[in-house]
């Protein structure tokens, strides 16, 4: 199965590419905004998915120098292992055109596009540190069930498990840490 995106409201539409032969021109109708476009098959050059994109990326997902995010949803969805820098890691909705610099891919509508920031830095002993605030977003962020505070930092460590709307997030540190 194959899957394009909506060049007009970034929807995904999923269809069987084996029915269909290379160089063969296909037209969709999106169901969520009704925008009809085109695509052929074997030479799109559509956007690649967000996983696809990390996979192609210089770091290997998963191992970054300082640790990774695993969203899991609510919806059956693949798995996103998103790396972290260090920093601030701006965590939110994928939408194009969106500047942050840790989105991920959802069709979770209470997550927002900036919900919320995990920064990485180092403490005293050099180890690196784990700080998740919240972005004032508007379903808040959540560690074990307990809603963070405006302006309030928690430091979190390996395993953590944090809430943005209704999409999972485990926190997943290196080794040096």
């Amino acid at each position: 199965m194959k899957r394009v995106r909506c060049p007009k409201c970034d929807n995904y539409i999923t269809f069987d590419e084996t029915r269909y032969e290379a160089g063969q021109s296909l037209v969709f109708k999106c169901d969520q905004c009704g925008k009809e476009f085109g695509i052929r098959i074997g030479v799109s050059k559509l956007r690649q998915t967000q996983k696809e994109e990390n996979a192609n990326g210089q770091e290997p997902i998963g191992n970054s120098p300082c640790g990774s995010i695993v969203v899991i949803e609510n919806v059956f969805h693949y798995k996103q292992v998103i790396p972290l820098q260090m920093g601030d890691n701006v965590i939110g909705r994928y939408q194009k055109g969106n500047p942050i610099n840790t989105a991920f891919e959802t069709v979770d509508p209470s997550v927002d596009l900036n919900h919320c920031t995990i920064t990485v830095s180092r403490d005293k002993r050099g180890q690196l540190r784990y700080t998740l605030s919240d972005n004032n977003s508007n379903t808040g962020t959540f560690v074990g069930d307990v809603e963070l505070k405006p302006r309030e930092r928690r430091i979190i460590e390996d395993g953590t498990l944090f809430t943005l709307g209704a999409t999972s997030i485990i926190l997943h540190t290196t080794e040096e840490s």
